[in-house]
C-alpha cells in the first residue's frame, strides 16, 4: 500500500519510522537517534530561553545602574548646593528622589527590553527560518525590531540627540565595513582621513556655539546650562553679542552689560554704534590677555567635569589593578584628567579668541562671521588622545545635527514642501542605528574595538564562536598597531 511506503525512495527519513513494536527491527539505532534529537531540541530551546533571560537581566542592570548613578550624582550635588532644610526644600528633594527612581526603573526596562527583545527575535527567526540560512540578515531585522523599546523611557521624553549619536556610531561601523569592501572601498576611503575627527569637531563647534549665541532654543536646556557655565560669561554678555549680530535691540542689551560690569567693580562704557563685540566680551581687557586669564579660570571649572569620568572607571574597572600597581593607575588617571580638563578649558577660551580675531579682521559682526569664528574652536580637540577625539566629535556632532535640523525646520522649509517628520523621529533613528550595529556585531565583528565588542558579547551572547575567534585576533592586531602608533 502507498500508505505504508510513503517514506521510501530517498529524501528525509521520518522520525517516526524507527518507532516499532518489534525491538528486533530497531537495528539501525533509529530510536536512539530520535531520543538524541529530541534531547538536542530541548537543550536548544533551553539555551535560547536562558540567553533571552540573561540578556534582559544584564540590560536592565546596565540601564538602571547608569541612570541610577547619574540620578544619585544629581541628588548629591543638589544637597551640597542647598544646605538649608526648609519644608519646601525637603519636599523638592523628595520629589527629586522619586523622579530619579522612576527614571532608573524606566531606563532599566528600556535596555532590558531591548536586549531581551533582540535575543528573542533573533532566536525566533533562527528557529523558523534556519540558523545558517538566516545568518546574514537575522541580526539586522532583530536590531530594528528591538529599537522601539526606547518608548519605555516615557512617552513625553524625546531622545533625538542620543538617537543621532547612536546612528553616527553605526555610520562609523558601516564606513569601516565599506573600507573593507573591494567593490565600495573607494567610496568610503575619504572617511578614513587622518584628521577627520578634528574636522567633525570643528563643524560641530560652529553649529553648537553659533546656536548658543543666536538661537539657544535649538539646543536642550541642560546643554545650554552647561554652555552658560563653561562659556564663563554672564547671560547679558551673550544677549549683547546676539543683539549686535542680528542688528536689533542693542541699546537695551548694552545697558545690561554695563550694569553687569559695574556690579563686578568695573566701569565700562559701551557705544550703540560699536561694530565689533570685543568690549562686550572682555571689557577694557585685550583679546590675548583675556584668553590667558580665561584659560586659568576655565581649567578650574573643567576639573570637576572630568573627575568622575576618570576616577569612577579607575575604581570600578581597574579595581584589581589598584592593589597590584596603584601608582601606575593613579598616574594615568591624573594625566587623563589633566589633559581632558585642558582640552575643555582651551576649547572655551579659544572660542572667544577666535571670534574676536575674526571680528577685528573684518570690523563687523553678523551671524555668518559668528559661525566662521567658532569653526576653528574645534582644533582644541587635538589636545586629547587620538582614541578620544572621535568620541568627542561624534557626541558634539549629534548635538549639532539636532540643532541644525531645528533651525532649518523653524525657517518653514518643511511646510513649504508639505513635509513633516515622524512624531517619534528619535525611535526611527534609534531603530535604524541598532539594526546596523547588531548586524555588524553578528557579521562584521572586526570593525569594533575590543572593549565594545566584549560588552556586546557579554550582554547579547556570541553569535558564532569560530567567527568570534577570528574577529578577536583581528581586533587585537588593530589595537596593538594603534598603541604602537
Amino acid at each position: 500500500m502507498d500508505g505504508l511506503n510513503w517514506n521510501q525512495g530517498g529524501g528525509t527519513r521520518s522520525r517516526a519510522q524507527g518507532c516499532t513494536d518489534d525491538p528486533s527491527r530497531d537495528t539501525d539505532g533509529q530510536g536512539s537517534k530520535i531520543r538524541t534529537n529530541l534531547k538536542d531540541c530541548e537543550d536548544e530551546k533551553l539555551r535560547a530561553l536562558e540567553r533571552c533571560i540573561a540578556a534582559a537581566t544584564k540590560g536592565f542592570v546596565i540601564g538602571a545602574g547608569l541612570r541610577g548613578g547619574l540620578g544619585l550624582f544629581a541628588i548629591l550635588s543638589r544637597l551640597r548646593r542647598k544646605k538649608t532644610r526648609s519644608s519646601i526644600l525637603q519636599k523638592s528633594n523628595a520629589d527629586a528622589v522619586v523622579l530619579a527612581l522612576k527614571e532608573t526603573l524606566r531606563y532599566g526596562l528600556f535596555l532590558g527590553t531591548f536586549a531581551g527583545g533582540f535575543c528573542s527575535v533573533d532566536e525566533a527567526i533562527a528557529t523558523l527560518g534556519g540558523r545558517e540560512r538566516t545568518a546574514r540578515w537575522r541580526a539586522l531585522v532583530a536590531g530594528g525590531v528591538a529599537g522601539p523599546a526606547l518608548l519605555l523611557t516615557g512617552h513625553e521624553a524625546r531622545h533625538t540627540s542620543m538617537a543621532i549619536y547612536v546612528l553616527m556610531r553605526a555610520a562609523v561601523l558601516a564606513a569601516r565595513c565599506g573600507l573593507k569592501s573591494e567593490r565600495w572601498g573607494w567610496l568610503c576611503r575619504p572617511l578614513s582621513w587622518k584628521h577627520g575627527d578634528t574636522f567633525l569637531m570643528c563643524l560641530s563647534s560652529s553649529q553648537i556655539l553659533t546656536a548658543w549665541i543666536l538661537k539657544p532654543d535649538s539646543l536642550p536646556s541642560t546643554y545650554i546650562s552647561f554652555l552658560n557655565k563653561h562659556g564663563g560669561k554672564d547671560t547679558s554678555i551673550v544677549h549683547g553679542i546676539r543683539a549686535l549680530a542680528q542688528g536689533k535691540g542693542l541699546a537695551d542689551q548694552l545697558k545690561n552689560v554695563e550694569q553687569f560690569y559695574r556690579d563686578n567693580g568695573t566701569e565700562v562704557q559701551l557705544s550703540p554704534d560699536m561694530k565689533i563685540p570685543c568690549r562686550i566680551v572682555h571689557g577694557d581687557q585685550g583679546c590675548v590677555p583675556h584668553f590667558f586669564s580665561f584659560l586659568g579660570a576655565s581649567y578650574l571649572r573643567s576639573l570637576p567635569v572630568y573627575s568622575p569620568v576618570y576616577f569612577v572607571p579607575a575604581i570600578l574597572v581597574h579595581r584589581q589593578g589598584l592593589f597590584a600597581r596603584p601608582l601606575t593607575i593613579f598616574r594615568k588617571t591624573l594625566l587623563g584628567l589633566g589633559r581632558s580638563s585642558l582640552f575643555l578649558a582651551t576649547y572655551c577660551a579659544s572660542a572667544w579668541l577666535w571670534t574676536c580675531g575674526v571680528f577685528r579682521l573684518t570690523q563687523t559682526c553678523n551671524p555668518a562671521l559668528v559661525a566662521a569664528g567658532t569653526f576653528p574652536t574645534g582644533l582644541a580637540v587635538l589636545i586629547e588622545k587620538k582614541s578620544r577625539r572621535m568620541e568627542l566629535a561624534l557626541y558634539c556632532m549629534s548635538r549639532a545635527i539636532e540643532s541644525f535640523a531645528i533651525c532649518v525646520a523653524d525657517t518653514g522649509v518643511l511646510k513649504r514642501w508639505n513635509l513633516s517628520p515622524p512624531k517619534r523621529i528619535d525611535v526611527v533613528l534609534f531603530s535604524m542605528a541598532t539594526a546596523i550595529i547588531m548586524q555588524c556585531h553578528a557579521e562584521e565583528r572586526d570593525v569594533f574595538r575590543s572593549k565594545y565588542l566584549n560588552v556586546l558579547d557579554w550582554v547579547f551572547g556570541v553569535p558564532d564562536p569560530q567567527k568570534t575567534s577570528l574577529a578577536l585576533d583581528t581586533v587585537d592586531e588593530d589595537e596593538a598597531k594603534r598603541k604602537v602608533r
